[in-house]
């Protein structure tokens, strides 16, 4: 569905090394933007999707290569579940029948399972270096020990509460189940108009995650991307899609990992970047170059929204609506910033 190329064949572990694919991020602002600037460059910002084997059960002990998958997936930011909900005798399943919840608990109980090793072992260290009087380790072991307690009962790192001085104590652990989750429901073509039982079913399961949903077609997917706009469109109102699948997961995703965009705009480029929500300007500019950070001096600023309104970056400035901010300044999602920086 991406640019990664990636092999999909009907048998296990078709995927041994990660497919990583960019995806962009649709954002009608971007287009907007450039309309009135008129750019020689529209830049939009992206989506990165790394494309990890499937998980079997006794992964966590090495089986189907579980090691090494396990280790894929503690480089990325968020897991993108991946579950089929369609029925097909052409596509074999490991476990010879559709179930998705169950799919879903045995990669749970896999996590968990790692989690239980990682945790296990660090805290046999903490309470070691403890009693020789190390006082880090001291504030460790009862943080250990809560998380191992919530992952012997089958509870993920993130359904287990943790403050932010907490969650930076055991940032170094890489803990899988820490990292939030969106469940996406493969169906076929005719279950896009009509979901079948099985995506209720993990959207009840979501629930108790408190993770989304997203429903998609892979086979229709991987179809689109063929297509041209006007084709693209036609197909999304048969459907009565608003969008593709895969750039509903995109923006998913993006919230998901609590994302913004800001946007530069000039007659050389329109770009869009992306930051964490509550990032500070000069953070924001050091997205673009480390030395716009270092030798950061204010921003010039104003947003998309009152662009829209004025009609014209001239306008803006009559209305007084440009504003210059310093380095408390909290970006917004939507903000078009013009930074001024030292070399």
């Amino acid at each position: 569905m991406t640019n990664a190329g990636a092999q999909a064949a009907n048998y296990p572990f078709c995927t041994i090394e990660p497919n990583i694919g960019i995806v962009p991020l649709s954002d009608s602002r971007l287009n907007e933007i450039a309309r009135l600037f008129k750019p020689e460059k529209v830049t939009p910002t992206s989506v990165e999707f790394v494309d990890i084997a499937g998980l079997v059960e006794g992964a966590s002990k090495g089986e189907g290569l579980g090691n090494q998958f396990l280790g894929n997936i503690r480089n990325v930011d968020a897991i993108a579940h991946i579950v089929r909900c369609f029925p097909s005798s052409d596509v074999v399943h490991v476990h010879g029948k559709v179930d998705p919840v169950r799919d879903i608990e045995v990669v749970n109980t896999e996590l968990n399972l790692a989690d239980i090793q990682t945790l296990d072992n660090r805290l046999k260290k903490a309470a070691h270096l403890t009693k020789v009087g190390d006082k880090k380790s001291a504030l460790l072991v009862p943080l250990y020990e809560r998380l191992l307690a919530g992952l012997n009962q089958g509870t993920p790192a993130r359904g287990i509460p943790l403050s932010p001085e907490e969650r930076e104590l055991i940032a170094d652990l890489f803990l899988l189940t820490i990292k939030p989750v969106v469940f996406v429901c493969n169906v076929d073509e005719a279950q896009l108009k009509n979901e079948p039982p099985e995506v209720a079913l993990v959207r009840d399961f979501a629930k108790k995650e408190k993770g989304p949903v997203v429903v998609m077609c892979a086979a229709l997917e991987s179809e689109i991307i063929q297509m041209s706009e006007e084709e693209q469109k036609a197909l999304f109102k048969d459907y009565g899609l608003s969008e593709s699948g895969l750039d509903h997961l995109a923006r998913t995703g993006y919230t998901l990992l609590n994302l913004i965009t800001y946007f530069t705009a000039g007659p050389k480029e329109v770009r869009a970047w992306t930051i964490v929500k509550g990032t500070r300007a000069p953070q924001a500019a050091g997205v673009i170059h480390s030395d716009f950070e270092k030798g950061f001096i204010r921003a010039d600023i104003y947003h998309y929204d009152d662009l829209m309104k004025c009609g014209s970056e001239l306008k803006i400035k009559e209305a007084g609506l440009l504003r210059s901010e310093g380095k408390d300044y909290i970006v917004r999602d939507g903000d078009i910033v013009f930074f001024k920086f030292n070399v």
